[in-house]
């Protein structure tokens, strides 16, 4: 098939949309599919749609199924569809989902978001990520976690580095951040941060494999997020083993489960920087952190992202043969 993956454009290249629509068209090129990823559609050969973002891509489902009504399209649902826009802008997001034959979300507990006449469409697709080589662990200056994600008001981005500043002087804790500001007011907040706390340490947008050296030799993983429709980061920390110290919302429930016991209530620096503490040093929290999200990490294989993919490209293709069955038996009435 030739398929059109429409991703909205970010600030960062490194943004969670380019992962997410890069790792997508990978699979389905493995799959044997033509893809052409683009921030907008103009009209371009395609059997099939499938738009990340049902608010930020509604005038490209609007244009694709103007054009091709009868063709399958699948959209995607962010965090900031289903949490956000929802309710702030609804129209175009109800628009496409009206539009879509199916809809994809990355964590189970999307489906209580989504309007009941549409719920039949969701398919659950969890976001894979490579294996990553852990480095031994060995006695350093710094016991690092990793804060992985943009400087944006929805991410909370200085929670981590907050929390910091309540540990005990004799911890060795450093917040390092790699993550793109979405404004100048935002790199002005993490340079002053950094030079008021030196707990803190903010490297910018980074390359993936800065990402990955991160993630091998970090103790664990901060997600402080107010929203989200389903982490990349948390993937990426699962396939690393990496214990994720996470706010209690749907998108990172719906990935850990709710028996996690590395939650923290959203926006609470006390509660996380207890969590901190312990993860520091209580190696038996240490350890019960490593064996949960170990328990996860299935569901974040290639693998299972891939046969996912190709059942949902699969479902797209009898559906789209069923209608036009049909629409020929009409005709021919």
């Amino acid at each position: 098939m030739d398929i059109v993956i429409i991703t909205p454009e970010r600030s960062s290249p490194r943004s969670g949309n380019d992962i997410t629509s890069k790792r997508w068209a990978k699979i389905l090129r493995l799959l044997g599919h033509s893809v052409i990823v683009t921030s907008s559609y103009s009209g371009a050969r395609a059997d099939l749609m499938i738009a990340l973002h049902a608010w930020r891509s509604a005038d490209s489902i609007r244009a694709f199924r103007a054009l091709h009504p009868k063709r399958p399209l699948i959209v995607a649902l962010s965090g900031t569809d289903i949490y956000s826009f929802i309710h702030r802008d609804p129209e175009p997001v109800l628009y496409s989902l009206e539009c879509a034959d199916l809809l994809v979300a990355f964590q189970g507990l999307v489906i209580d978001r989504v309007p009941p006449q549409h719920r039949s469409k969701v398919r659950v697709i969890y976001q894979s990520a490579p294996a990553v080589h852990r480095r031994r662990r060995r006695k350093t200056k710094y016991f690092d976690v990793a804060v992985i994600g943009h400087l944006r008001e929805v991410k909370d981005p200085f929670r981590a580095a907050k929390a910091a500043r309540r540990l005990s002087p004799s911890s060795r804790i450093r917040i390092v951040h790699l993550g793109a500001a979405e404004s100048v007011r935002w790199a002005a907040l993490a340079r002053g941060e950094m030079r008021t706390n030196p707990r803190y340490l903010w490297r910018g947008d980074r390359p993936r494999g800065e990402v990955q050296a991160l993630l091998a030799r970090a103790r664990a993983v901060v997600l402080s997020s107010l929203s989200e429709g389903g982490a990349n980061v948390i993937s990426e920390a699962a396939a690393a083993g990496m214990p994720v110290l996470a706010s209690w919302i749907d998108g990172s429930v719906g990935l850990l489960g709710y028996n996690y016991p590395g939650y923290f209530p959203a926006g609470n620096t006390r509660a996380l920087a207890r969590l901190l503490d312990r993860v520091e040093t209580d190696p038996e929290f240490d350890k019960m952190l490593r064996r949960a999200i170990a328990s996860r990490a299935h569901l974040f294989q290639p693998a299972r992202e891939k046969a996912a993919w190709n059942d949902l490209i699969q479902s797209c293709r009898s559906s789209e043969a069923a209608s036009e069955s049909s629409y020929t038996r009409t005709n021919a009435n």
